[in-house]
């Protein structure tokens, strides 16, 4: 059952919610979603530095390749994956950490 998606359950997200609430953190974890509020993300943005995107099939929404070449001019690594979601870290913490290193792996030393 290695390859079986983990899903957050309620005691997971309570865990979550607590962790941001006693620490007091809440606030600027979602700073960034309050300042780009009107800002599309897809035709705004201009990030320069090198990026790397790795597109979930459970993400809420998968952008084209086509915006995400757009806003990231300097795209060094695309990659559709067969499995995970919104929370991939959580759900397939092994291909997402297998894709963070290839992602980036160009830009070793």
């Amino acid at each position: 059952m290695a390859n079986a998606v983990r899903r957050p359950d309620t005691d997971d997200v309570l865990d979550n919610i607590t962790l941001f609430w006693l620490t007091n953190t809440a606030v600027s974890a979602a700073r960034f979603y309050w300042e780009n509020r009107k800002i599309n993300p897809y035709n705004a943005m201009n990030i320069l530095v090198p990026a790397a995107v790795s597109v979930f099939p459970g993400e809420n929404y998968a952008a084209p390749r086509s915006w995400i070449e757009q806003a990231f001019p300097k795209l060094i690594y695309y990659n559709k994956l067969d499995k995970g979601g919104h929370f991939a870290a959580w759900e397939q913490p092994q291909l997402f950490s297998e894709d963070v290193r290839a992602g980036f792996r160009s830009l070793r030393v």
